[in-house]
């Protein structure tokens, strides 16, 4: 059985770089001429000169807080979508808030090639817990899935026990979803006696797979692999095997060009260095121009011992600026600070994230006077679309962190 999902993931690296910046010369012209905000954040570059890339560090980064302002000014896509390929497809919306388009054709968020590599193979059934609803991560992984040829069982997430029900009855061969979930699921099984020994691969996205759960996994009789995937790109990198053993770091994923830069510059760091993972992507619906992630990474030197030749990173580090993932999910500090001018008791909060278990958790600090913790819970989850405690306290540090990460990813 081959290990590769094509030849694409095998090319020389002289030749990869070759081939994608011919490609990138085609694809910039034609991508502002359907996108108006992509060309208006580009106005005044000359796009002919970028055969490369020092000269497509030339280019701004475009990065969230932009996106987000020329949505709320030109709602829905802020004129960074080609509108003529919306008929017959999704629109997503995303926490920050951020309005995402669908793109076209099979696998439009490069998943397959991430799916193989985690060992899953047409004819698997599978079971996908990622949610369906508004965010566009469960069909990020429906759409990888379906052109690999698997068979799907929608499940989204919830509903523990229907779900330990469905896959007693379904025995799927995979899981796919976010890293702690599957522990749940499991852990449900055991406690009503039921038998999910059918479950042998997961592919996870959306949260950290730290390494005491990935060791639990394997104990368990599960092969857990991960991947590094936005709602706006899809898969940018995955992990990798060799003859049973999992690889250092994660591929970037075939399609993409990948830079790191140095947080709040559109400068690229030397290799090694850590900062923020900017992409360019191909794609006709949404074309994104060194579009910042705002997620922490750097690039590893030396090829994988898989025979995958493209270039590696360390995966996902932190974040550049504060908005986290929590579940699967971001939070912004501007939802922070909704929370605040919503109610008139409070006078100040920071987000805790932490682990609670091998689950992520949420504890909103507050200051201010007769404050209604119950309301503020209220709050908080209605505008972030996640649970989470409330703590009142005296004083909160004065670092200018409304959004303070505390896991500790080397657990």
């Amino acid at each position: 059985m081959s290990e590769h999902f094509d030849q694409q993931e095998c090319r020389d690296p002289q030749t990869r770089e070759t081939e994608i910046f011919a490609r990138l010369a085609d694809h910039l012209p034609n991508a502002v001429q359907y996108s108006t905000g992509l060309k208006n954040h580009l106005k005044g570059c000359d796009l002919a000169a970028v055969i490369d890339r020092q000269s497509l560090a030339g280019l701004p980064v475009l990065r969230k807080p932009e996106l987000m302002a020329a949505q709320t000014a030109d709602p829905p896509f802020g004129g960074f979508a080609n509108i003529d390929q919306m008929a017959g497809n999704r629109i997503f919306l995303s926490p920050g808030p951020i309005w995402e388009p669908q793109g076209l054709g099979a696998d439009p968020w490069l998943g397959a090639r991430a799916l193989f590599a985690a060992g899953f193979r047409r004819g698997d059934v599978v079971q996908s817990t990622i949610s369906y609803h508004m965010t566009p991560g469960g069909f990020i992984l429906d759409e990888g899935l379906r052109a690999l040829g698997c068979t799907i069982f929608p499940a989204g997430t919830g509903n523990t026990e229907m779900q330990v029900d469905a896959a007693s009855a379904l025995q799927p061969v995979a899981y796919a979803g976010t890293p702690d979930y599957l522990k749940v699921i499991l852990d449900k099984a055991q406690e009503t006696g039921t038998d999910l020994s059918c479950i042998k691969r997961a592919f996870v996205t959306g949260g950290a797979l730290f390494p005491s759960m990935r060791e639990e996994y394997a104990n368990r009789g599960v092969q857990v692999l991960q991947a590094y995937a936005t709602a706006d790109l899809g898969v940018i990198a995955y992990e990798t095997q060799h003859q049973g053993e999992l690889m250092e770091g994660m591929i970037i994923n075939e399609d993409l060009i990948v830079e790191i830069v140095r947080p709040g510059t559109d400068d690229p760091v030397a290799e090694g260095e850590v900062g923020e993972l900017v992409v360019t992507n191909f794609s006709t619906a949404y074309p994104l121009v060194r579009f910042g992630t705002g997620d922490l990474s750097a690039i590893l030197p030396g090829q994988s011992p898989c025979g995958r030749t493209n270039t590696r990173i360390r995966g996902w580090m932190g974040r550049a600026d504060q908005r986290t993932k929590v579940k699967g999910m971001f939070v912004d500090p501007k939802q922070i600070a909704v929370i605040v001018k919503r109610i008139d008791a409070l006078s100040g909060a920071r987000l805790v994230v932490e682990r609670d278990g091998d689950r992520d958790a949420m504890r909103l600090q507050v200051t201010g006077k007769n404050v209604d913790v119950e309301q503020v819970a209220a709050s908080l989850r209605d505008v972030t679309k996640l649970g989470g405690a409330v703590e009142v306290v005296d004083t909160l540090p004065n670092d200018g962190k409304v959004i303070a990460d505390e896991r500790d990813y080397d657990a």
